[in-house]
C-alpha cells in the first residue's frame, strides 16, 4: 500500500526513468524520497518532512542550499537573457578569476558537468602526446564516459559492476588501473608502457571508495615520474577543488599537474565544469588547435554568473571559510569515530 507521496511519486518514476533515477546514487531501499525545497543545511521533501542534509549533492553546494549572493547574482541576470550561443565578458571574467586560484590553470574550456571534463581533457592529453593510454587508479572515480569506467568508484562500485556493459574492450584495453598508493606499481608500469602512456589521472584524494588521503610521497613521485616520462599529469579536482584549500588539492599539496578538471562547487549549484592546464596543451583544442571539443552550453550564463558569485565569496572569506571547514569536519570526524 503506498503511504506516501514520495512513494508515489517513485512508482510513476519507475515507469519513466531507469530504476526510477536519473542517476544511479539517488536510488535507495525501499525508495527515494523526492525534494521539493531547500535552503542552507535543510531540505523538504513533498511530504513536508525536513531533514538536515549532510550530503549537499555530493560536494557541489559547498555554501548551503539556495545561498543569498549566488541566488541574488542569478536572478540578475536572468532577465538579460539564458543562453547566447556567443562568446560573453562573463566567460572572460570568470576565467581570469579561476587562472589566479587555479595553480594549473592558464588556458581552460568551459563545459557543463565532470564527466565531460575528464572526457575532453584525456582526449587533448593524447592529442597532445600522440599516445594512446591512460593510467587512472582503482577507486578513483572519473565519470561515466568509456575510458575510465574500468573498476571505478561512486555509483558503480555501489552496485558491485567493476565495468560497465556496452564499453568495448578496443576502448578499455588502453586503460592501465593501478592501486592507488603505490608508487612502485606505476614505476613498474611506466618501464614496460612508458612511451605509451599519455596520461596519468587521478583524484588527487580519493571520495567515492571512502575516503582515502594520498601517502606522504605518492603525489610527488607521480609528479616526477610524469614529468620524467612526457606523460601528462591530470588531477581530477571535481571534488577537492575549492574545497580542500581554495586553489584545492593542487594548493593544498603543493604539486602543479599539467592539467586539471574542476566542477561541482564551480558551478554554485548550477550546471558547470571545466578543463585546462598550461596553454601549450589546452591551445591544441579547436578551433585553433585539431583536437574537437565542442558543446551548445558550454559557457552558459546563468551557470557562469554563479560560477563567478561563489568563487569570488570564497576568495574573499577564504581567512574564514578554510578553517571552518576544517574545525567543522574535525568535530564530524571524531564524533563518527566515536
Amino acid at each position: 500500500m503506498i503511504e506516501s507521496k514520495s512513494e508515489l511519486l517513485f512508482e510513476r518514476a519507475k515507469k519513466l526513468f531507469p530504476g526510477g533515477v536519473n542517476s544511479p546514487v539517488r536510488a535507495f531501499e525501499p525508495h527515494p524520497f523526492f525534494a521539493t525545497s531547500a535552503q542552507g543545511s535543510m531540505m523538504v521533501d513533498v511530504d513536508g518532512k525536513t531533514y538536515v542534509d549532510y550530503c549537499m549533492a555530493y560536494g557541489a553546494l559547498l555554501l548551503g542550499h539556495a545561498f543569498p549572493e549566488i541566488m541574488d547574482a542569478v536572478k540578475g541576470q536572468l532577465p538579460k537573457g539564458t543562453l547566447y550561443g556567443v562568446p560573453t565578458e562573463l566567460e572572460v571574467e570568470f576565467a581570469e578569476e579561476i587562472s589566479k586560484i587555479s595553480p594549473c590553470m592558464e588556458m581552460m574550456r568551459f563545459v557543463n558537468s565532470g564527466t565531460e571534463a575528464t572526457m575532453h581533457a584525456l582526449r587533448v592529453a593524447r592529442g597532445y602526446t600522440n599516445r594512446k593510454k591512460i593510467i587512472k587508479f582503482d577507486g578513483c572515480f572519473h565519470g561515466s564516459h568509456d575510458d575510465v569506467l574500468v573498476k571505478a568508484g561512486s555509483g558503480v562500485a555501489t552496485f558491485g559492476a567493476p565495468n560497465s556493459l556496452g564499453t568495448s574492450e578496443e576502448t578499455t584495453c588502453n586503460t592501465i588501473v593501478l592501486p592507488y598508493n603505490d608508487v612502485g606499481a606505476l614505476e613498474t608500469v611506466f618501464k614496460s608502457e612508458g612511451s605509451d602512456i599519455a596520461a596519468v589521472i587521478l583524484e588527487p584524494v580519493l571520495a567515492n571508495v571512502g575516503l582515502i588521503l594520498p601517502g606522504k610521497e605518492f603525489l610527488s613521485s607521480l609528479r616526477k615520474i610524469t614529468t620524467e616520462k612526457g606523460a601528462i599529469l591530470i588531477f581530477d579536482e571535481i571534488v577537492t577543488g575549492f574545497r580542500l584549500a581554495l586553489g584545492g588539492a593542487q594548493e593544498h599539496f603543493g604539486i602543479k599537474p599539467d592539467m586539471a578538471t574542476l566542477g561541482k562547487v564551480l558551478g554554485g549549484g548550477f550546471p558547470l565544469a571545466a578543463f585546462g592546464g598550461k596553454k601549450e596543451i589546452i591551445q591544441n583544442v579547436s578551433p585553433v588547435g585539431k583536437v574537437y571539443q565542442a558543446g551548445t552550453f558550454s559557457g552558459n550564463p546563468i551557470s557562469v554568473t554563479a560560477g563567478i558569485a561563489i568563487i569570488k565569496y570564497l576568495a574573499h572569506n577564504k581567512e574564514v571559510i578554510y578553517p571552518k571547514l576544517e574545525k567543522n569536519t574535525l568535530k564530524l570526524k571524531n564524533a563518527l569515530t566515536d
